[in-house]
């Protein structure tokens, strides 16, 4: 295990509940959604501390890839294409370990370059970076924006090239690449449970 995984499997100890984790940081829930600070709070002025915590999603509802998307450019702006689908990748694996429930049901194919979600691709294909999503954040429940911004807090200050790098090591997308080349077009799926026993092992 290296240095990296040992840190992030550290912070998975600690994280408990998404009351547990609010707690930890000091941060205050106030109804009408969730936003760790007001930067991006849809108008709503917030209070140092403060939080918004999301509506109750109903059973049956789960939110899309491309509300994972939208949150995920809304917290961290503008980056390329190829690091948003290494972040989705990685919401959804740490999603599997830590709530034991797929944060989106879109499939994540193992490409040449690492994980991809090919309906999202479909979107910003031609485009290098990307700034903003067509997806409604507001979907995604409390427990599932808390795991999200973890995630974020430990790889989305790393490059597009580090993360296709740091993916290319690990089990998940090896598995499902193997017999193919390198550069080899690919189209596997990398499955929840391959996910899911790869990262809870960290």
């Amino acid at each position: 295990m290296n240095e990296s995984t040992l840190q992030l499997s550290t912070e998975t100890a600690k994280r408990d509940t998404s009351v547990t984790l609010r707690a930890e940081q000091g941060r205050t829930p106030v109804q009408g959604g969730f936003s760790p600070d007001a930067t991006s709070n849809g108008g709503i002025e917030l209070k140092p501390g403060e939080v918004r915590i999301s509506p109750t999603i109903e059973p049956g509802t789960t939110p899309s890839v491309h509300d994972v998307a939208a949150f995920i450019l809304q917290r961290c702006g503008e980056m390329t294409a190829m690091k948003l689908q290494k972040l989705v990748y990685y919401c959804q694996a740490w999603s599997l370990v830590w709530d034991e429930t797929a944060l989106f049901d879109e499939e994540i194919q193992a490409w040449a370059n690492g994980p991809v979600v090919p309906v999202l691709y479909a979107r910003h294909k031609g485009m290098f970076k990307v700034s903003r999503w067509n997806g409604d954040p507001t979907k995604l429940t409390s427990e599932q924006q808390d795991t999200i911004l973890k995630v974020l807090e430990f790889y989305g200050g790393k490059s597009s090239q580090v993360l296709s790098d740091l993916t290319h090591r690990e089990k998940p997308w090896l598995k499902a690449r193997a017999g193919l080349r390198l550069t080899e077009r690919g189209s596997r799926v990398i499955t929840h449970s391959d996910m899911a026993e790869y990262y809870s092992s960290l």
